[in-house]
């Protein structure tokens, strides 16, 4: 896991390392509708966060099981540290309500794994998940933005949300959600995605990766880590994988918080 920095480079909404501008070529193209977005890491492609996240949702068994359950302590141990962080960016005190966003696919999304992860598995969000949004009829390119791609299934009279995802690519989904919930009354809406999906192979990027911090530190987020400086060194581990942060495929149980899963394995 590679924990996302601000700097020089870096998208203002989503963290998406630019060629020096200010916001990434999706972010400038879409209404900025989200009161703040937050990914965990970035998920490099082809890379074993990328796998993952793809994986435990395509997968059946044993090991989408165990997959789903290792994302879900990702997100149990930054919300425990770092919601307040994301709720403060977002302009509220706290988030009253959690949601996800729906599939495109309605059959798919009925039995999306993401959805039990939230209202099941992890502690902090279970009481207050709620399916407040669905696909509508809408005709809409799966990965395009439009205000009626989704619509909220109730009023929310200015109670905040924290829209979580598992992989933040361009945001049309996630600003087209964003408006479902503002059009339906809600206040402050922010986006929690576990992967900031990234390209290793485009332009600098490679060498922007290696800069960051290894391993991750659970301690600091997007928000509140400091920025990265220009020309930043890497602490790379000889033997730890490409990235040098431990995979999730073979990394150690306490290393991804998995102990705060005893209870549901």
């Amino acid at each position: 896991m590679l924990g996302p920095r601000r700097g020089l480079g870096v998208c203002d909404t989503c963290f998406n390392l630019t060629d020096g501008y200010d916001e990434c070529f999706a972010c400038s193209r879409l209404p900025s509708i989200l009161d703040a977005v937050v990914p965990i890491s970035y998920s490099v492609a082809r890379e074993q966060l990328h796998h993952a996240l793809a994986s435990y949702k395509r997968l059946d068994g044993d090991v989408a099981r165990r997959l789903g359950l290792q994302l879900a302590a990702v997100l149990w141990r930054h919300l425990l540290a770092h919601e307040a962080c994301v709720a403060r960016a977002g302009g509220a005190d706290k988030f009253e309500l959690v949601a996800t966003i729906p599939s495109g696919d309605q059959l798919r999304d009925d039995s999306h794994p993401l959805h039990w992860i939230v209202s099941e598995v992890i502690g902090p969000t279970r009481d207050r998940y709620g399916r407040l949004l669905r696909r509508s009829a809408v005709d809409v390119e799966h990965r395009a933005f439009d205000a009626a791609k989704f619509e909220a299934v109730q009023r929310l009279d200015g109670r905040s949300v924290l829209l979580i995802d598992d992989t933040w690519t361009s945001g049309a989904n996630a600003q087209s959600a964003a408006a479902a919930l503002k059009s339906a009354g809600a206040g402050p809406v922010a986006a929690l995605v576990i992967g900031r999906h990234v390209n290793r192979e485009w332009r600098d990027n490679d060498r922007r990766l290696k800069a960051l911090p290894v391993p991750f530190d659970w301690s600091t987020c997007a928000l509140c880590a400091a920025a990265l400086p220009l020309g930043g060194t890497s602490r790379l581990r000889d033997g730890v994988g490409r990235t040098g942060a431990p995979g999730l495929a073979v990394a150690e149980e306490h290393d991804l918080g998995l102990d705060c899963l005893d209870r549901v394995e």
